[in-house]
């Protein structure tokens, strides 16, 4: 029951932060996991492996009702999505693969990076300048397989990659967004599927585990994620929204560094 509240309130936090902020609720999601399986006594050879593959099962509940959401106010180049998808898939699930067979150690490694790259961009609050329409459909699938694989090794919905990468295709900011939480979707269902088919097979995975996602923790996260990003977003018109997300990215910065503090 003490873990079961505790995931229930890291995906009130997750989804506020991602209601709020605009960022993916797995960048909250993987270390907070992280943290909690090792003090669970999990194995710690999987110990990322199952963070991360719970975050991408989660983002599934949570990215389906965004999208849907920015559907509804017209705001998903489906044009777009159509294009990038193939790759996204291709790349989501092949790195899902590769994650399986590499080390927990490395996946942290790696997550800690990518950490410091997101708090970098939320506090420059940077920007591509549109400079070109979107690219040939070759050019979008490596651009989709190349945001699904790292998607995919640090357990998030892709927005800190896309959103900047359809804003360079001359994508309008309000679309860029609405089809970035669209591209989530289908990030989320590959990458998951990812962690479990190739979990299955590993011995010594905790009980409730279906390959590497853990079942307690995306039930809790999920349930709670659905029900606070609409509070989020509502927020999001009332707080000074630009203060919060340099905040946070100090605060992940200071997370990550603990993280790779613990590897040394």
């Amino acid at each position: 029951m003490y873990y079961l509240t505790l995931y229930l309130l890291l995906g009130a936090l997750a989804g506020s932060l991602a209601g709020l902020l605009g960022v993916g609720g797995g960048i909250i999601i993987v270390p907070v996991l992280t943290f909690l399986f090792s003090s669970k006594g999990l194995p710690a050879p999987f110990i990322q492996h199952l963070a991360v593959g719970t975050s991408l099962a989660s983002i599934i509940f949570t990215s389906f009702s965004s999208f849907r959401a920015h559907h509804g106010r017209d705001a998903v180049a489906w044009q777009v999505f159509r294009r990038i998808v193939p790759g996204i898939l291709v790349g989501t699930f092949a790195g899902s693969c590769l994650a399986a067979h590499l080390s927990s150690r490395f996946l942290k490694v790696f997550f800690v990076f990518f950490l410091f790259y997101v708090a970098i961009q939320m506090l420059l609050n940077a920007r591509p300048a549109p400079s070109r329409q979107p690219t040939s459909t070759g050019g979008m699938f490596g651009a989709g397989c190349l945001i699904g694989g790292i998607s995919s090794l640090v357990g998030i919905g892709g927005g800190s990659m896309s959103v900047p990468f359809l804003l360079w295709c001359n994508v309008p900011m309000r679309t860029a967004i609405g089809t970035s939480a669209a591209i989530g979707f289908p990030i989320a269902l590959a990458g998951a599927a990812g962690y479990l088919l190739n979990g299955l097979a590993v011995p010594s995975l905790p009980p409730w585990s279906i390959g590497f996602i853990y079942t307690p923790a995306l039930l809790g996260i999920s349930a709670a994620s659905m029900l606070t990003a609409p509070v989020g977003a509502r927020l999001a018109h009332n707080l000074p929204v630009m203060h919060l997300k340099k905040a946070f990215a100090v605060l992940l910065i200071a997370m990550g560094t603990k993280m790779l503090a613990g590897l040394l």
